[in-house]
């Protein structure tokens, strides 16, 4: 299938094209979970209980499920100091550095157009009522 693009140039990656694995990345990219770690961990290393805190809401079960998803696709390292009780820290990677200014981006995005998404929202809902 011709797609129009020289592949070569993303590493035979094209994110339109349906068995493209670049969609699982995006998946992840796109979870509203990681839009926020990543970006909560750019200061410096954090532990599980911090990074609760931080994302307020989050269940214990999406911290976890999110975390080992980020370490696994190489956003995070997992830092498990032998002390007592068990000391946990989690960090960004040189890769997860990288996408910081992409997440943050799309977090600021939100925060600030808000008022105009919400103001769309109600104005379809209206004309779906009607």
């Amino acid at each position: 299938m011709d797609t129009g693009v020289d592949l070569r140039v993303r590493g035979g990656a094209d994110a339109y094209l349906r068995g493209c694995p670049s969609r699982d990345v995006l998946d992840m990219i796109g979870s509203k979970w990681t839009v926020l770690i990543v970006p909560a961990l750019r200061e410096g290393p954090l532990r599980f209980g911090e990074l609760r805190r931080r994302l307020d809401g989050i269940t214990q079960k999406s911290l976890t499920q999110t975390l080992r998803t980020l370490e696994r696709d190489g956003l995070i390292t997992r830092t498990q100091y032998p002390t007592i009780p068990p000391r946990v820290e989690y960090a960004l990677t040189d890769l997860g550095l990288r996408a910081v200014a992409l997440l943050a981006g799309v977090r600021d995005w939100a925060e600030a157009n808000l008022a105009d998404v919400l103001a769309a929202r109600a104005a379809h809902d209206a004309r779906a009522d009607s």
